[in-house]
């Protein structure tokens, strides 16, 4: 898959539960246990930049696709925008057990900054 831009892993582990916020973090292999979302490809990024006034918020478009023990189960174009933010929170959370305050696509835009795809990953916010 030459058009994979980057490879972000979500962790099931104990010790990702036990922090308020994890990130997804690179690796160059699927861990062999568990659940794990990779951020295949960031299809469209056109949310508002920072300190800038816009008529609308926009939205990010990503695929993401899911692994369990290395095999892989399903990938979903996830769209993130202010109408679906709890139609994709129920979508990670099948993959969590602990509830989820949010997700985002980071870096967030800013005026003249040109962030790559490959520079781009997946947040996971747990609540308290």
């Amino acid at each position: 898959m030459k058009k994979i831009i980057f490879l972000l892993l979500l962790s099931f582990s104990i010790a990702s539960f036990s922090q308020q916020s994890s990130k997804i973090t690179t690796k160059k292999c699927i861990p062999k246990k568990g659940f794990h979302l990779k951020l295949v490809n960031v299809l469209n990024d056109s949310r508002c930049p920072e300190d800038v006034t816009c008529v609308w918020p926009g939205e990010v478009s990503v695929v993401v696709a899911v692994y369990n023990d290395k095999k892989f189960i399903e990938e979903k174009t996830i769209l993130f925008n202010s109408k679906n933010r709890e139609e994709n929170l129920k979508w990670f959370e099948n993959y969590y057990t602990k509830k989820i305050k949010r997700v985002l696509v980071v870096p967030y835009p800013k005026e003249g900054v040109v962030v790559k795809s490959k520079n781009k990953f997946i947040e996971v916010v747990f609540q308290d």
